[in-house]
């Protein structure tokens, strides 16, 4: 029997985001987007079988009320990460563990994964988050609070505005302009 991948796209306050999911959790998130056309295209690249759903899931709202700054139970939401290499979910699950309002260095997210010495293998896991903003991968920043790299929409910007959205903005001396 196969399985039936169930997605949403929805509108917040940052952007279009989109989840997918299916019996054993959420298989697939996307940071916000400029618009639904922009996030239609890349969305349907990602999941081209999905049966797309008008019914905002109770997922998709926690993203939502997240990304507005309201307090919000996303580490409740359960993420499949079958589809993953076991490197990158000991990342994700790594990186799920860190409150909304604190951040982590690379480094620091490779020690406490048990591989001391490999941020850039965390960078690139972050880089390839198929699960974001579920999994809160702009809480990473690079050695000395640097903002570091950023793969959504807007980059860094959007980094900074997530950051800011959960009280972690402005960071040290870091000049990058907010929005």
């Amino acid at each position: 029997m196969a399985v039936v991948v169930e997605t949403v796209l929805f509108d917040t306050a940052v952007g279009w985001c989109a989840l997918a999911w299916h019996q054993d959790g959420i298989v697939g998130a996307c940071l916000p987007q400029a618009d639904r056309a922009a996030l239609d295209e890349r969305w349907g690249k990602m999941f081209p079988e999905g049966h797309r759903t008008a019914v905002m899931p109770a997922a998709a709202d926690e993203v939502r009320r997240h990304l507005a700054g309201e307090a919000s139970a996303m580490e409740a939401l359960v993420i499949d990460y079958a589809g993953v290499p076991e490197l990158y979910a000991r990342v994700y699950r790594a990186a799920r563990a860190i409150p909304a309002g604190t951040t982590r260095t690379y480094g620091e997210l490779a020690a406490s994964i048990g591989c001391p010495g490999a941020a850039r293998a965390v960078g690139q896991a972050l880089g390839k988050n198929p699960f974001a903003p579920v999994v809160p991968c702009h809480r990473i920043l690079a050695a000395g609070a640097k903002m570091g790299g950023f793969s959504a929409h807007g980059g860094l910007a959007t980094k900074q505005r997530l950051l800011a959205i959960e009280g972690a903005w402005p960071l040290g001396d870091t000049t990058v302009a907010l929005f």
